[in-house]
């Protein structure tokens, strides 16, 4: 793959010159129409499919789950920690970008911000930041100039409603489940408010303006936001950053597939998430289709499988690699497919890679042929 192999100024510079053009979405929501026969021209969707293409050539990134979950052991917190509790001593960015290239990942992408609502960034918003915890360092800072540095394209990731500690009123998170129980308010399906839609765009603006191109913008649980603002803020990120692939994550895969317009459109990309129970489900080269016809108009979505490489989103004490067999059947699953594959490697709480992982990275770079 070495001699395939995209810089960051090739990819940025050959997206970068796209036009914006419009979704055309309507305001119904049909089911997609899967496997729906390759079209004639470009397509609806907004960027190229040469574009897109070389999204796809990048094939293989590393996902970073870190924050004041790593700090705490566990994958969601209430999010009334103080935000001097994340303090990883042995914080090195520069690790993660450096193990990722050498495991023959071409991108990567960090959570910025998770379900704790404390941000990886000094964000002027909120005073629940890395600035005023006892590791100081702008992470997000660092890792942008980490992925320029060692030539891995770098994305960002944001938990567009789950977030425990900027409610703003939005009702998402309810009895520790994240989203309201069928009970007292069995009519009222999960919502964020005005409030919090300004503030997400205030963050997202602030993440895409000032830490350079950003290949791939993630945003995780959109269903909530609703479809107008879903709209919305994908438009603005596509302002902000044209060349950027914008992923709504449509959560965990099922067969038949179908991309789940009610909950993650409008998007560029169909995603599947793997964990726990779901290992060993593979793609087949049929699903996603690249093609889907979403209410009436045929888009080109290439498709991006997330799972973690041991059990947990974030690093715990307990968690292990699963098999080298196991992961290399998964890499495999996904080349065939025609699928980006995502592998989580979450840091540990003193801000590093475990040996055990990177071994482990370094196993299946060599068994896939990397």
């Amino acid at each position: 793959m070495r001699s395939n192999e995209l810089n960051r100024r090739h990819f940025l510079a050959a997206t970068a010159s796209t036009a914006l053009a419009a979704c055309g979405v309507p305001a119904l929501c049909p089911n997609t129409v899967v496997g729906a026969s390759e079209p004639t021209g470009r397509g609806s969707q907004r960027l190229s499919i040469e574009q897109l293409h070389r999204w796809e050539s990048l094939r293989y990134g590393m996902f970073i789950h870190f924050g004041m979950a790593t700090m705490l052991g566990v994958d969601f917190t209430a999010g009334n920690e103080p935000a001097t509790t994340f303090a990883p001593d042995r914080l090195d960015v520069d690790q993660w970008v450096s193990v990722a290239r050498d495991a023959g990942m071409r991108y990567a992408v960090l959570t910025a911000k998770h379900v704790t609502g404390h941000c990886l960034w000094p964000s002027r918003h909120t005073d629940y930041t890395v600035a005023n915890s006892t590791n100081k360092t702008n992470v997000v800072e660092a890792f942008c100039k980490s992925c320029e540095k060692q030539g891995v394209l770098p994305g960002l990731y944001y938990n567009a409603t789950c977030d425990n500690h900027h409610r703003f009123g939005s009702k998402t998170i309810f009895e520790g489940k994240l989203f309201p129980a069928r009970k007292n308010d069995a009519k009222l399906p999960p919502f964020t408010t005005s409030l919090y839609q300004t503030f997400m765009t205030a963050q997202v603006t602030e993440l895409l303006t000032q830490f350079g191109p950003i290949a791939e913008t993630w945003i995780d649980m959109p269903g909530p936001l609703g479809r107008g603002y879903r709209k919305f803020l994908y438009d603005e990120i596509a302002r902000l950053q044209p060349q950027t692939v914008i992923i709504y994550n449509a959560h965990r895969f099922v067969r038949p597939y179908r991309f789940n317009v009610d909950y993650a459109w409008p998007s560029d990309v169909s995603t599947l998430e793997f964990c726990g129970n779901y290992h060993g489900v593979q793609p087949s080269p049929f699903e996603p289709a690249k093609w889907q016809e979403i209410e009436g108009k045929q888009y080109y979505m290439p498709g991006e499988l997330c799972d973690v490489i041991g059990q947990y989103w974030f690093a715990r004490d307990v968690d292990k690699t699963r098999s080298d067999e196991a992961l290399l059947t998964e890499f495999d699953g996904c080349r065939a497919a025609g699928v980006n594959l995502l592998l989580n490697v979450p840091p540990k709480k003193n801000g590093l890679i475990s040996d055990d992982m990177v071994t482990a990275l370094m196993r299946l770079r060599k068994n896939a042929r990397i």
